[in-house]
């Protein structure tokens, strides 16, 4: 009876503890009813954003579709080169001597014919045409002596490199099949728009068909890539991971198709890759199907025209190229160009962008006639150009010359002599630099800096106005309008002679 009882007890006071927890908990809402939710009337829909308001994001794209749709038309290139064996002596004791038991037996005589050696490097490439056409980069089988393809990372063909084109880093090979192969569609280029999603394909550190994403980071970029590909680069620039073995593979929009061949990337930084736009590559296949790329040539250097130079010309718009020289006897020196003179139109094409006439006159076959539009002092003239074969100008000699020497004088930054013997030897100066003043020294902060001029320059003519001593330059310098840019026209002879046009504002 009594255990009874404390059962009872002991349930009464557990009871009473729950009950007295419970409403405790619930007046301190510790805890949240776990009844089953009741159904309410719908929420309104949400209010479009007001104007200046950020939109939803937009949910990341998966790739993984286009990865398995483009996958198998990218193929791994192996290019093999044979250099020749050089004799190069092991040691200097004759065999049998106390020490030829270190040698190895192989090396032991240095007399024996040396043997030649394989150099391998690989790079990437994808396929355009079913009959087994392949687009990758110059510099993957450029000097290769041999070249092989895998393709769906098994299959190994022997390729012939039908056409290369070291301007713009691209070649076209092909393999021979008893069936098609898959491919590639070929996009727009021109459509891509900074930020846009891509997807780059390779075989980086012969890791084979690596995937990697990013954005389109910027367009028209120039890199340096090498002295050949100097005038024709206008590359796209991305962060998708490019790496050593990705060159010649295909960079893809989000709709599969390829919009650049990627080419290469920046040591300084991290997720600087570079591509050539797809859009070369389809005006040029022609002539790479053809196994040589020739380009129409005026024999002009020029720039683009910006604001400084705007105001020096006193033209309308920061719009046009500047010609900087004119090559003698050459397309452009037939036509009557001169430097100086703004070219704003060739054919039915407008000139904004130096950019704009390079595309355009490259893009025509030797021989072509153009109608050039141009500026000088300030009224729209024509000529008509015959354009030549493209072709690397050589370096020129050097020569010494006599001449008073002049007397060291300070303006715009500038130190400035008149051209000596003694000046042109210790620059190097080009013969073409008969007359003109040479630039000692430029301060490092001073307009003739920020301008980029540097020492050695020599100034030819300020504002279209021969100088041939330091007395002709301080002359026109004195007429010069104030708070007005002034044209330096320059010659540079290192690291090889080109002249150019500086613009500079006196502080």
């Amino acid at each position: 009876m009594r255990t009874t009882t404390k059962l009872i007890s002991v349930a009464t006071l557990v009871s009473a503890s729950v009950i007295v927890g419970m409403i405790l908990a619930g007046g301190l809402d510790l805890t949240k009813l776990a009844a089953a939710q009741k159904t309410s009337a719908p929420a309104p829909a949400a209010a479009a954003p007001a104007p200046g308001r950020a939109a939803s994001p937009v949910a990341m794209p998966s790739f993984a579709d286009l990865v398995e749709k483009v996958s198998p038309a990218v193929v791994s290139v192996t290019s093999t080169d044979i250099v020749k064996g050089q004799r190069m002596p092991y040691h200097r004791f004759e065999e049998g001597g106390p020490f030829d038991f270190f040698m190895p037996p192989d090396r032991r005589r240095s007399t024996e014919e040396p043997e030649d050696r394989k150099e391998m490097s690989g790079g990437t490439g994808f396929l355009i045409e079913p009959d087994g056409y392949i687009l990758t980069n110059n510099h993957v089988v450029e000097n290769a002596t041999k070249v092989q393809v895998k393709v769906n990372g098994k299959d190994d063909y022997d390729a012939k490199v039908v056409g290369r084109d070291p301007a713009t880093d691209l070649a076209l090979l092909k393999i021979d099949g008893k069936t098609s192969f898959p491919t590639v569609t070929l996009g727009d280029s021109e459509k891509l728009r900074v930020g846009d999603w891509v997807m780059a394909i390779g075989d980086p550190l012969n890791f084979e068909k690596t995937v990697t994403v990013g954005v389109v980071s910027g367009k028209g970029r120039w890199a340096g890539l090498s002295q050949a590909t100097s005038s024709f680069e206008s590359l796209i620039q991305t962060d998708a991971a490019i790496n050593f073995g990705n060159s010649g593979g295909p960079l893809l929009n989000t709709a599969g198709e390829v919009v650049g061949i990627n080419t290469a990337i920046s040591r300084f930084a991290q997720n600087i890759g570079f591509a050539v736009p797809v859009n070369v590559a389809r005006r040029l296949l022609p002539q790479l199907k053809a196994g040589k790329v020739v380009r129409g040539y005026l024999g002009i250097t020029i720039a683009t025209v910006d604001r400084k130079l705007q105001e020096a010309y006193g033209l309308k718009a920061a719009e046009g190229a500047v010609v900087q020289s004119v090559e003698p006897d050459k397309p452009g020196d037939k036509a009557g160009l001169r430097h100086e003179d703004i070219i704003v139109r060739v054919d039915d094409t407008p000139v904004k962008t130096n950019r704009d006439l390079i595309d355009y006159v490259s893009s025509k076959s030797p021989g072509t006639k153009v109608n050039i539009t141009f500026i000088r002092e300030g009224k729209e003239k024509t000529a008509v150009a015959t354009l030549a074969t493209r072709s690397e100008p050589g370096e020129k000699p050097e020569v010494e010359e006599t001449s008073d020497k002049g007397q060291k004088e300070k303006t715009l930054g500038l130190e400035i002599r008149d051209l000596s013997a003694e000046l042109r030897r210790q620059y190097r100066i080009d013969r073409e630099a008969q007359k003109g003043v040479v630039i000692s020294h430029v301060k490092p902060v001073s307009p003739a800096a920020d301008a980029g001029l540097t020492e050695g320059d020599v100034i030819l003519e300020v504002n279209g106005v021969e100088v041939a001593s330091l007395t002709e330059l301080q002359a026109q310098l004195r007429k010069a309008p104030k708070d007005r840019w002034v044209r330096f026209y320059v010659l540079r002879s290192i690291p090889r002679a080109q002249k150019f046009i500086a613009a500079v504002k006196p502080e």
